[in-house]
């Protein structure tokens, strides 16, 4: 994976992780920005959506941050049996995050369209991580390493979200949330797995993977 490439999702990855942590479990997670403009436009919110928010906001986050580690060549070369440990560990924080995603994309502001794209996010996201996961356990290691940046990159969502939402709400005001929420349920991994696309695409066509990459595992 290109070293800037790698830097840049981390940081951010590690930012995003940081303030997400920060704000919903040293304080109130309740008064979180995303949770005020929900209820904007709903009475209430029940305790079983709050514990799937938990559910999904813990694994995915725990995603996010392992996710760069798993796709580090160097991080593998040097440590295979911690990568194999990293790798089931962000399988299982895909696993509930992906399922946990599908139920609140049931509840997502913006309507059918919102919960669209947040749905059919979560499913590929879902869908992503068994392709990589059949790849390695068929020794295809080149066909899973393009299968995990293509969840990655559904899985730095988390990211690119709370780059759109701020961006949004300046540009048309917290009066427009549902409508910009409808956009930014797209926005937010569509982009994100087409860079992901031409990535893989410009490596397979410059060369760049070798055959002695099915060697580490």
């Amino acid at each position: 994976m290109s070293r800037i490439i790698w830097y840049i999702s981390t940081v951010f990855a590690v930012i995003v992780a940081s303030y997400v942590v920060f704000q919903y479990f040293i304080l109130d997670g309740s008064q979180s920005g995303l949770i005020k403009m929900k209820l904007m436009y709903v009475a209430k919110l029940s305790s079983f959506w709050y514990i799937i928010l938990f559910v999904h906001i813990t694994t995915g986050i725990l995603a996010l941050v392992i996710g760069p580690f798993t796709l580090s060549t160097n991080f593998r070369e040097k440590n295979v049996n911690r990568h194999r440990l990293l790798g089931r560990i962000y399988m299982v924080g895909i696993l509930l995050g992906g399922i946990s995603g599908l139920y609140l994309a049931f509840y997502a502001s913006g309507g059918l369209l919102a919960k669209l794209g947040f749905g059919f996010g979560s499913l590929l996201w879902l869908i992503s991580a068994y392709q990589a996961l059949n790849r390695v356990q068929n020794k295809k290691i080149q066909d899973h390493r393009n299968w995990m940046i293509r969840n990655y990159s559904l899985t730095f969502g988390a990211v690119t979200l709370r780059i759109w939402l701020p961006l949004f709400i300046v540009l048309f005001g917290p009066e427009q949330f549902e409508q910009s929420y409808a956009v930014i349920a797209w926005l937010s991994w569509v982009p994100n797995l087409i860079i992901a696309e031409v990535f893989i695409r410009q490596r397979t066509n410059k060369g760049i993977y070798l055959k002695r990459d099915d060697l580490w595992y």
